[in-house]
């Protein structure tokens, strides 16, 4: 078991390298997996989220078993907004959401169909902000004949997708830059 200070660092780094586009607003969601049970980063959880709230952001765990858990990091405001839009509505819709629903509900949903799928559930494209057309571009394409691939597989205006990797690039080196200048994940959002 790692100590305290060891365990808060390396979660720190983790979710400042995998959420930076969602933590810095230009993404509504990222995951983040983490090497260790629940019990290990539960109170690293509760502290992001005590502190995470004034900029809307909020931590979840998605799965977990006995050696890993699957972080879900959103702004809720703005994922509500992705979660919205009329293709993404349609799309959700096919995979037995209720649009009318609310977020929690939605995100519990999600939760039960990541336990209960063999695969990860492909709607999780939506949950992380990838465009609904690309989202269906890969089940229609299982996965091939993409445009481009990057943070995820590109089936439509890939232009606009190339500079949104190219953001999350920029997002990911200011806060993994400013943790390794000393600085907290807190202290880099400005929330200590």
């Amino acid at each position: 078991m790692r100590s305290l200070e060891t365990t808060e660092k390396i979660f720190e780094s983790k979710v400042a390298y995998h959420c930076a586009p969602a933590l810095l607003g230009i993404k509504p969601a990222c995951l983040c997996n983490f090497p260790a049970p629940f019990r290990e980063i539960a109170k690293s959880i509760r502290n992001f989220n005590q502190k995470a709230v004034v900029k809307g952001l909020k931590m979840q765990v998605l799965c977990t078993c006995e050696k890993k858990t699957l972080l879900y990091v959103y702004h809720g405001k703005n994922l509500l907004l992705h979660l919205r839009e009329p293709h993404t509505v349609v799309l959700l819709q096919s995979f037995g959401y209720d649009p009318d629903q609310t977020l929690a509900k939605m995100l519990s949903r999600l939760r039960v169909r990541i336990r209960q799928s063999t695969d990860f559930p492909h709607e999780i494209g939506l949950f992380l902000g990838y465009p609904a057309v690309d989202v269906q571009g890969f089940i229609t394409h299982k996965g091939k004949d993409y445009k481009l691939c990057g943070a995820w597989k590109v089936y439509g205006d890939e232009k606009k997708a190339q500079r949104t990797f190219d953001n999350y690039g920029k997002c990911r080196r200011y806060l993994c830059g400013k943790l390794h200048q000393g600085q907290t994940i807190y202290q880099a959002l400005r929330i200590a």
